[in-house]
Parts: structure tokens; C-alpha cells; sequence
């Protein structure tokens, strides 16, 4: 059964199952959270990669057919020789391949990067219209369920810290931006978490270009 947590017409769904994030498609759910555990040997990879003393980044746009795999040659290849790196390359083209099939998507932008601090600190909307975001190493990104935070002054004021909700490390999370046809001033308020000082992340983010 699919949990959901409303708040006036707009809700968040959640579910350890892929199906889950079909649901983002329906105009009153701006967050789709498919609540997953990593393979092992991909939570190995990631654990690694986020030890290495370098940066790491992979940013692309993905010609993409929902009738073939993705091909994505030389994915981060500054960690090609990483322990579990095909595991981990298997993982994010399984996930390019169900975001492309569920969009109907020709053209995918990815960014792939280890991040040290908080790459968006304060809450915000995104002017997109579906992004996917999974962290696979390090803090989840944070969201807030509707109502909780005055839309107008996002900048502004801080949000009260027991409505902060957290995506877990591994779950993969679809998010709808106002740029969704339908869900202008409804885009799911989230941000970076905030880490410690030496505190790195793994993290995926994929967006529907075309």
C-alpha cells in the first residue's frame, strides 16, 4: 500500500516499490519517493568513491529511446577502477531507462557529482519540470510537505525544524518543478542537507530536456 503524507491538495507518496513513481504524473502529488535499499555492491562503490581525496563529477545530455538501453560509455571515469563501478553504472542506466520510459522522453540531462557541503543550503522550488534526485552516499535531500513555509518569502525565513522531512540514502525521489504543465506555485519546496564540516555525497540528478 502506497503511504501518503497530505497537507490541503497537494501530497507526497512513498513505496519500496519502482511503481511508486508513476505517481508523480498525477496532478495533486508533487513528490514521488521510491523507498529503496542500495545492492550492496553499489552502497560498497559509492562508500569508496566518496572516501577518494578528488573531485568527481560527470555532467551530460543523454539522447534517449524508451525501445533501447541507455548507453552511458565512461561514466565517471575517475572511478572506473572503484570496486562495484559496473554494478554502480547498471544501477543509473536502469534508472535513465524507467525515467525515459515514464516521460516519453527523447533527451535527458544527468549530473553525477561528489559534493562537499550544501550545493543548494536554502529551500527552494525548481523551475523544471520533473527532476529525479537519488543520493547514493551521504544525506538525502530535504523537503517540506505543503503549507509549512510561506511560498512568497522562501529566502527569507527559516522552516520550523520538525516539519523538515529527509529522503533516505539509496530511495529515489521524483520531484515536480513549476514548470510541470498545471503545477505552477505548487513545485515541492526542498533543499541540500545540511552536513558536516569533511562531509561528502553522492548524488544523482536527472532532468527531462525534451
Amino acid at each position: 500500500m502506497i503511504a501518503q503524507t497530505r497537507c490541503r491538495d497537494v501530497y507526497q507518496v512513498f513505496d519500496r516499490s519502482p511503481q511508486v513513481l508513476a505517481e508523480i504524473l498525477r496532478d495533486e502529488v508533487n513528490l514521488a519517493v521510491w523507498q529503496r535499499q542500495l545492492p550492496p555492491q553499489v552502497e560498497d562503490f559509492a562508500a569508496l568513491v566518496v572516501g577518494l581525496e578528488r573531485p568527481l563529477a560527470d555532467e551530460r545530455v543523454i539522447e534517449v529511446d524508451e525501445q533501447r538501453t541507455p548507453v552511458l560509455s565512461g561514466l565517471l571515469p575517475g572511478a572506473a577502477d572503484v570496486h562495484g563501478y559496473e554494478a554502480f553504472v547498471a544501477d543509473i542506466t536502469w534508472l535513465v531507462a524507467a525515467y525515459t520510459c515514464l516521460l516519453g522522453a527523447r533527451r535527458v540531462g544527468l549530473r553525477l557529482k561528489v559534493l562537499e557541503g550544501a550545493m543548494c543550503p536554502r529551500f527552494h522550488v525548481d523551475h523544471v519540470p520533473l527532476r529525479l534526485l537519488s543520493t547514493y552516499a551521504g544525506a538525502g535531500s530535504e523537503w517540506l510537505p505543503e503549507g509549512c513555509l510561506d511560498r512568497t518569502r522562501l529566502h527569507a525565513f527559516s522552516a520550523p525544524v520538525d516539519k523538515i522531512q529527509r529522503l533516505c540514502t539509496g530511495d529515489v525521489g521524483i520531484l515536480k518543478g513549476e514548470k510541470f504543465q498545471g503545477n505552477e506555485g505548487y513545485g515541492i519546496i526542498h533543499r541540500s542537507p545540511e552536513t558536516a564540516v569533511g562531509e561528502r555525497r553522492l548524488l544523482l540528478s536527472l532532468d527531462w530536456l525534451a
